[in-house]
This record gives C-alpha cells, structure tokens and sequence, in this order.
C-alpha cells in the first residue's frame, strides 16, 4: 500500500471517529437535556406552540394581520428562528461550559459547537411533524420541492456553526459576549420577518432587511412549504457564501484562540 492511499485510510479513520464521537456527545446531551423530566422530548414543543399561541392571537386576531395560512406561516417562522437563536443563545458558554473537555488532552474542540447546534437542530425535527400536520390540516400537500428541506437545513446548520465559533472564542476572554448575544437575538427576531410577512415591510427597506441571512432562509422554508415553489438560487447562493465564509474564518479564529481556553479557564 502507497503512502496515498494510507493518508486517505487515515483521513477516512479520523473522519470516522470525529462522526462516531459527535454522534455520542449529541445523544449525551440530549439524555442529560431531558434526564427525569415528565414531558420529556415534549419540552421541545412547548415553546415554539406558546410563541405560536401568542403570535396568532396577538398578531391575526388584534391587529388583523391578513395573512393566508397564518398559524402555519408563523410556525414555520417560530421554528426555524428558534433553531438559530437557541444554538446561539448557548454557545457563550460553550467552552466555559466544558472544562473537563477543554484540559482533556487531545480532544477535538472544534467538534463543540456542531455538537450544540446538533442538539438543537433535533429539536427542530421534533417538531416538524406537528408542523407537516399543521399544514396538511390547512388543506397543503406535499410538493416535490419540499425534498429541498434538507438543502436549506443544511445552510443553516453551517451559518450558525460559523457563528457560534467565534463567539464561543470570544466569550473566554469577554464573558458578557453571551449576555450581548442573548439581548442582540431577542432585537434580530423583530427586523426578520418571523411573525409578519415581508411584504408589510416598505419595499425601500427590503435590502436592509435581506443583509440578515436569515430572512433569505425563512422566506425560502414558507416558499418551499406554503407554496410548493423551489428556492431561489441567487438567494441560496448568497447564503451559502455567507455562511462559508463564516465558517472559514470563524473556525481559523476559534483555533486560534484554543490554546488559551485552558488558562482562561
């Protein structure tokens, strides 16, 4: 055997083992998330169904937003940003969170924030057959272009993991970054359109609000979804440039900065 070919069963061990051990991270927190709890996997669902309450009532019935679909059009909006805003929410303390790992000698930090955002992206697939329930009792079948819903979770999985690396990093040396990022989440939910539609927002504003990538990324779930249309190309593509670039630089600042965290700690 070359020396190629033992690189690429090298590589291909590594990769294998870096799977196995986010598998067993994400199915760990997962336990020690809902250990001795009643509801259990149900916590999942309650808030995401309490904002949906309070949206529909407040938005459909006393400001009579006009708006087709609406309970479906705000679950997805509900779902899909809290995704993004839990994910970050936590990573703050992600590494200062994480001692034991972080002094455990050649462990893979960089796995952390995929581990994060893979717990909570399962909380997103809990909740999507109360979603495709939802819309089936509207009267909405399934389309061919709902198979694209994996694509766009997939975007948004690596834009919040390009996020959640530098701030991870940061939070070690400036431990009110997770106390900004929580207020500045609560702002971003009201300038994307979550529980409003984009067309009650002046046209001439619009390019403000598409510089958040999530708007591009809940406008294409609702057109996937609602309107059986596919998403648009130019649109993913900005956002898939945003989040590699994210990614890129985000992780190369995190690893960066990872031979502090144990003395930070």
């Amino acid at each position: 055997m070359n020396a190629s070919a033992i690189k690429q069963l090298n590589d291909m061990r590594a990769w294998r083992h870096l799977a196995d051990l986010f598998s067993v991270l994400v199915s760990r927190d997962i336990k020690i998330l809902y250990k001795r709890s009643s509801l259990g996997f149900g916590w999942a669902l309650v808030t995401p169904l309490l904002q949906l309450f309070i949206f529909s009532f407040v938005f459909r019935h006393a400001l009579q937003m006009h708006v087709e679909n609406y309970t479906s059009f705000v679950l997805i909006g509900v779902l899909v940003f809290a995704w993004f805003q839990g994910s970050l929410s936590l990573c703050g303390g992600l590494i200062t969170g994480s001692k034991s790992l972080v002094n455990q000698p050649g462990f893979p930090l960089t796995l952390l924030p995929h581990v994060m955002v893979g717990v909570r992206m399962f909380h997103l697939l809990i909740a999507l057959p109360v979603l495709f329930g939802l819309l089936w009792w509207q009267g909405i079948r399934p389309a061919w272009s709902w198979v694209s819903l994996p694509g766009l979770m997939a975007l948004q999985y690596f834009l919040i993991v390009g996020l959640a690396y530098p701030l991870a990093a940061l939070n070690v040396i400036f431990r009110d970054t997770q106390h900004i990022v929580t207020v500045m989440l609560q702002l971003i939910m009201f300038v994307t359109p979550v529980f409003y539609s984009l067309d009650q927002v002046p046209p001439s504003i619009h390019p403000w609000f598409h510089i958040n990538p999530m708007v591009g990324l809940i406008e294409s779930w609702r057109d996937v979804l609602l309107h059986g249309n596919w998403p648009d190309a130019v649109v993913m593509g900005k956002i898939f440039t945003v989040g590699a670039v994210l990614m890129l630089v985000g992780r190369q600042t995190f690893v960066s900065q990872s031979d502090r965290f144990a003395e930070e700690l």
